[in-house]
């Protein structure tokens, strides 16, 4: 094996230890890298993403979006597909499972036809793109659209990014719900679930591979762990998408919970979705893992309430300082300087209408940095019986790029911090899914800002499109993306962080690498 080999397969697994799997191709023998020794950065070759199903209401209508942007050094060739998952463990409208796990509800015959069904749906194409720069969509309705598990390689697995944008028009979580399709992980925490009896929380677990996986749910409330009594061990059967209901797996109803998925065996693809009766709902992606200093960005300049959610996974207490970066800098919000968080119990606080007009972003941070925190607010737009509901959980920066997708020329909001350090980022708005020429526009975001940018359209705009932020200087920078209309008076939103696409990686030297081998 030679060097360059042994340097790739260093610099792979590094990068499929965060995303999954993942693959890049080694650099040309002629290339500048290589002849003078410096670390090549490469594009990904090789990718995956996985959607939950997106909802169980019959009045649900979905769009979900495909994207990949252009990318400089990628092979010219390659797919990207998003195929339904089996959904052997969908569940049923009486809330058991399709394969009799909570008890046999129909005849042999009701259930063969479940299966027929089933077997019909699963691994078809949903989505396929033609080329990079141009999304392409596909629409589902009611409660029977799939889970998606998708795989991207070539000239699409550099910054491939997925979406789905379901619109429900009454009922429990009635509303927008946006979730971006993620990347199969071992691990996974959500603060901000709820097991209380107004709320309808389940926890989409999406297993890629054609083994089984094994996962471990642990509930942790305002006193500490909760009592579960099916929440270890729970089977993921291969490409298939399980929803576990979460006050199911416990007696206790508590306002405020902290999921912690581990999984024991395989990989999943893990979101919350939490439905309210009375404030509608939206998915709840996972938080950024534990860190003493964390950044929740882009929280709506009307939004009526925040709910800060909070917890600790070590046995340590710690007093977070609160910051909000609004478009003027750093400030501290009256009354809520420091919050005090218990070691191994979820913490909540009320912030009330924390933004006050403006655009901002919460800022955590921890003495010294030395014990970690996960969190995530709930964000309510709207009045008394008019209200709709979101979640923004704490969001990885955008350290080269990042896309959003499902945008329109009315109701997009791209929103941008830079909590340290003056910053430099470029928006491009790619081709429409039905038409329209890209054009991009670059930004100054100021050290301790948040700012609402007046984003890019298409020129000549048809159907909707994405935004693809890159950091050009400074920073850290960290991003999210509002879509928001007006139905029957209740202002429906949806807010979606922008994490890294991490379609790039670094290769290191081959010859130093060659030697951290040999010792």
């Amino acid at each position: 094996m030679n060097r360059t080999t042994l340097s790739l397969i260093a610099g792979a697994t590094a990068l499929a230890a965060v995303t999954g799997f993942a693959a890049v191709s080694a650099p040309d023998p002629g290339s500048a890298e290589q002849r003078t020794g410096a670390a090549a950065t490469l594009p990904v070759e090789r990718t995956g993403l996985l959607c939950p199903r997106p909802s169980t209401s019959d009045l649900a209508e979905t769009t979900y979006t495909s994207f990949a942007p252009v990318t400089e050094g990628a092979d010219g060739k390659g797919t990207a597909v998003l195929r339904a998952a089996a959904q052997q463990s969908a569940p049923d409208d009486d809330g058991t499972s399709e394969d009799g796990k909570d008890g046999e509800n129909g005849s042999a015959d009701e259930k063969g036809e479940k299966d027929a069904a089933k077997d019909d749906t699963a691994g078809k194409p949903v989505l396929q793109l033609q080329e990079p720069g141009k999304p392409v969509t596909a629409e589902a309705d009611g409660a029977d659209a799939p889970a998606l598990v998708g795989t991207a390689d070539g000239r699409f697995a550099s910054g491939w990014t997925a979406q789905q944008t379901t619109e429900v028009a009454a009922g429990t979580g009635r509303g927008l719900q946006g979730v971006a399709c993620s990347a199969a992980d071992t691990q996974f925490w959500f603060p901000g679930a709820s097991t209380d009896g107004s709320r309808t929380d389940y926890i989409h677990l999406t297993n890629p591979d054609d083994s089984a996986a094994v996962v471990d749910i642990e509930l942790y409330g305002k006193d500490g762990e909760l009592e579960t009594t099916v929440g270890e061990g729970i089977t993921v059967k291969p490409r298939s998408a399980e929803p576990v209901l979460l006050s199911t797996l416990t007696a206790e109803k508590q306002t405020d919970v902290t999921v912690h998925v581990v999984v024991r065996s395989g990989r999943v693809g893990a979101a919350v979705q939490a439905l309210d009766d009375e404030t509608g709902g939206d998915w709840l992606p996972a938080s950024a893992d534990p860190s003493g200093r964390l950044v929740l960005p882009g929280i709506p300049k009307d939004a009526t309430a925040v709910r800060l959610v909070a917890f600790t996974p070590g046995d340590a207490d710690v007093d977070l300082k609160v910051r909000l970066a609004s478009p003027s800098g750093l400030i501290t919000p009256a009354g809520n300087e420091t919050l005090h968080v218990k070691g191994g119990m979820t913490a909540a606080f009320d912030l009330g209408d924390l933004t006050r007009g403006e655009a901002g972003s919460l800022v955590l941070t921890a003495p010294d940095g030395s014990v970690p925190v996960v969190a995530a607010v709930r964000v309510l737009r709207g009045e008394g019986g008019k209200q709709e509901s979101a979640f923004i959980p704490a969001a990885r920066p955008v350290e080269t790029r990042a896309t959003a997708l499902d945008n329109t020329a009315e109701g997009t909001t791209l929103s941008v911090t830079a909590p340290e350090g003056d910053a430099e980022i470029k928006v491009t708005a790619s081709a429409g899914t039905k038409g329209g020429t890209p054009q991009t526009k670059t930004y100054s975001i100021k050290s301790g800002t948040t700012q609402d940018i007046e984003a890019p359209v298409p020129a000549g705009l048809k159907g909707s499109y994405a935004l693809t932020v890159e950091t050009r200087a400074g920073g850290p920078v960290y991003a999210s993306r509002t879509l928001a209309s007006t139905e029957g008076g209740v202002p429906f939103f949806t807010v979606q962080p922008l994490p890294d696409d991490r379609g790039m990686v670094a290769v290191p030297d081959a010859s130093e690498n060659l030697s951290v081998l040999q010792r």
